[in-house]
């Protein structure tokens, strides 16, 4: 697993936390894959494969805990930050968040080592970018 591949699946695990995945965090994802810097030269058809992988993961007694396993061995500590932040962007993309979303992500910030600070941060500004006039 790419370290890009990680990101993807740690937003596919996001928008599959509250078992109904909407089209507005499908999009979001692509989005961000086609967007960017961090995704250039990724194949955006290794997200269909990504994704797999995730529903398989959460089919298993301990798939959280092997898919955190996968990120950690994937993506490097500079990235840390990118992840919960695209992670809390896929949350946001919908306009709610569900319980469920706010325990992954708060899992995702223990197993990232987000500082507190650092994390409030990172979620304001999601909140900000998906306020609907």
């Amino acid at each position: 697993m790419s370290p890009q591949d990680a990101l993807v699946a740690l937003m596919v695990a996001v928008s599959a936390s509250d078992e109904d995945i909407r089209t507005a965090e499908l999009i979001k994802i692509q989005s961000i894959v086609s967007t960017l810097p961090v995704f250039l030269n990724y194949d955006a058809d290794r997200i269909k494969t990504v994704s797999q992988t995730v529903f398989d993961l959460f089919d298993q007694e301990d798939g959280l805990d092997a898919l955190f396993g996968l990120m950690r061995d994937a993506l490097p500590e500079r990235l840390h930050e990118t992840a919960y932040a695209l992670s809390c962007d896929v949350a946001a993309a919908d306009g709610t968040l569900a319980d469920t979303e706010l325990r992954l992500l708060e899992e995702i910030r223990y197993e990232l080592n987000i500082d507190r600070l650092h994390a409030a941060a990172i979620e304001r500004g999601a909140r900000a970018r998906h306020l609907r006039a």
